[in-house]
């Protein structure tokens, strides 16, 4: 089986870069750290190199999300899996690692929602890094979910081929799988959309305080708050759901479920109702999860260009 170390990163495009900074800085509190060789932005809130990059599009959504491998050996389990699917990958080059600061990395496009999906193991010198707090005390990028049509071949896919483990689901809603043997409820999520989409992107934080004081925050910035705060069943995380300036959804979400790697309990399909997305009782605001595409990635060609249709 493919053993992950955790989600490392996520890229994001946005419209107006500048903006973008302004927000996931001061509003956010993402630390800023660099700008790439390609013209992207990064940032950290952990103790990564980075975890966010920001590209910029005109058209606003999910680029690619980054799988930290547990070790070397996990290539070659992810070759044999993909290659039994007939799932083609590519090696990043030496010169792309370095750009993007990594030992080494490979890519996929996810089938279904045609996503980038890279796997990777870190840089020694890079896993030495102090992420410093600002406005929000955030630990780790916790997870991403994409949304599809193709909800059931997906998750088949990221099941059977790429071993994420499955935590819960709520019926033919949304479900959740952790990368296993990370401990954590969901790294990565799947929902039920009509076209593919970025559902969020979430950054877990500190304290409980930590979501009030954000809050606050939001009210005084005019950031819009599309859900929560709540309580999800699934996960037992608080949570609240607010706006990126392109109108994307990002969480901020304190607590949750850890299974252990042996025993853990067995996955549950909670019923299609509001109940099982807040026990609040909290209603998500039309907005959230809405805008943001997935930016078609085909392996040999990268990824296609909005003003074409993509390579497939």
């Amino acid at each position: 089986m493919i053993r992950y170390q955790k989600l490392g990163y996520v890229g994001i495009n946005v419209t107006d870069i500048e903006r973008a900074r302004r927000f996931y800085e001061n509003i956010v509190g993402l630390q800023f750290v660099d700008t790439a060789s390609d013209g992207s932005v990064r940032y950290r809130c952990s103790d990564d190199y980075y975890n966010l990059v920001l590209h910029p599009s005109p058209h606003p959504g999910f680029r690619y999300v980054g799988l930290m491998l547990q070790d070397d050996q996990q290539y070659e389990t992810l070759r044999t899996r993909l290659e039994a699917s007939d799932i083609p990958y590519e090696k990043m080059s030496s010169e792309e690692c370095s750009q993007r600061r990594l030992e080494s990395g490979w890519r996929i496009s996810e089938p279904h929602l045609q996503a980038a999906f890279e796997f990777y193991r870190p840089l020694p010198e890079d896993q030495r890094i102090c992420f410093t707090p600002s406005v929000t005390r955030i630990r780790r990028i916790g997870h991403v979910v994409l949304a599809t049509p193709q909800y059931e071949q997906t998750l088949a896919f990221l099941r059977d081929v790429l071993n994420f483990a499955e935590s819960d689901e709520i019926e033919r809603t949304i479900a959740f799988f952790r990368l296993f043997p990370n401990p954590y409820h969901h790294g990565i999520g799947v929902g039920m959309a009509s076209r593919n989409i970025l559902h969020h992107v979430n950054f877990m934080v500190s304290e409980i305080d930590d979501v009030g004081a954000a809050l606050n925050r939001f009210k005084r910035n005019d950031v819009p708050v599309v859900f929560g705060p709540g309580r999800h069943i699934a996960s037992n995380s608080i949570f609240l759901y607010y706006l990126d300036p392109d109108g994307m959804t990002l969480e901020y979400s304190f607590g949750m479920e850890e299974f252990p790697e042996v025993g853990p309990r067995a996955p549950r399909t909670l019923p299609p109702r509001p109940e099982s997305l807040d026990s609040w009782g909290g209603v998500r605001d039309s907005r959230m999860s809405t805008v943001g595409v997935v930016h078609p990635f085909e392996v040999g060609s990268g990824w296609a260009t909005f003003d074409t249709p993509a390579g497939r």
